[in-house]
């Protein structure tokens, strides 16, 4: 283990150094499913306490970098997913990022559109929409449950189309020529209710990223999803450019 110390005297508190430096085995010295120095071993070597140490792991827990196994000890746990923040099937996703994209169906019916679907698709009030509501998951293990929302004027008999191993964006194009030209998208942070933790193995209240997505094809919305996300496996990553004050700009060489 790196040769680390806590600097008592730092204005950091002494739970987060010690996150810190677990971060730091976790990222160049341990891989998945390994376990950590036991809350002893971290008590002896740094000189905390043992509830200094457990607060520390406690985050980790929470933030999914490390998860227990009661009566073994504690693990790091599989690296978070980066969410891409680009018009993409799960399906596409997962398979670019060398894992097996699964599905279970939970949910097909038609529903007359809401006040939240007439908004989002464009719709008139009561005009139907096709509700498919799926499990996601990678490598077998369960990570978002997605609710999409499709007007059945636009795609009649989606509703029979099996889409265990496929991507509902590449039926839409084969079967009903919808070829998506963009999405809006946005992402709140949220708590997971009992239903769906059940189902994405979650105990209730466990953090979740909630989607909302809008696809476009021929210039008007043809699909609505609301999905949860796994807080625990996801992540943003967001490129950033700066235009604040003190931002200064190259002059032209010919410029006095």
């Amino acid at each position: 283990m790196t040769a680390v110390s806590i600097d008592p005297e730092s204005s950091v508190p002494k739970y987060f150094q010690l996150q810190e430096i677990l971060l730091d085995l976790i990222e160049t010295e341990l891989t998945y499913n390994e376990m950590i120095p036991s809350e002893r071993e971290l008590v002896d070597r740094y000189g905390l306490s043992r509830m200094t140490v457990r607060q520390a792991i406690n985050q980790l827990v929470a933030d999914g970098r490390l998860y227990r196994l009661v009566g073994k000890g504690t693990f790091v746990a599989r690296p978070k997913i980066e969410m891409p923040l680009h018009l993409t099937s799960f399906t596409e996703d997962m398979r670019a990022r060398g894992l097996e994209p699964g599905s279970r169906d939970l949910e097909r019916r038609v529903v007359p559109a809401n006040a939240n679907l007439v908004r989002g698709l464009n719709l008139n009030p009561g005009e139907l929409v096709y509700l498919i509501a799926r499990l996601r998951t990678a490598d077998s293990e369960p990570m978002a449950i997605e609710r999409s929302h499709i007007p059945v004027n636009l795609a009649l008999g989606l509703d029979a189309v099996p889409l265990s191993d496929r991507s509902l964006y590449q039926v839409l194009a084969d079967e009903f020529g919808i070829i998506l030209e963009r999405g809006e998208q946005t992402i709140e942070a949220g708590v997971v209710d009992a239903a769906d933790g059940a189902l994405l193995k979650l105990q209730p209240g466990s953090p979740v990223l909630l989607l909302q997505r809008r696809s476009f094809a021929g210039g008007r919305p043809v699909e609505f999803t609301v999905s949860t996300y796994r807080g625990d496996r996801y992540q943003l990553h967001v490129g950033l450019g700066f235009a604040g004050p003190g931002v200064r700009t190259p002059r032209s060489p010919d410029l006095p």
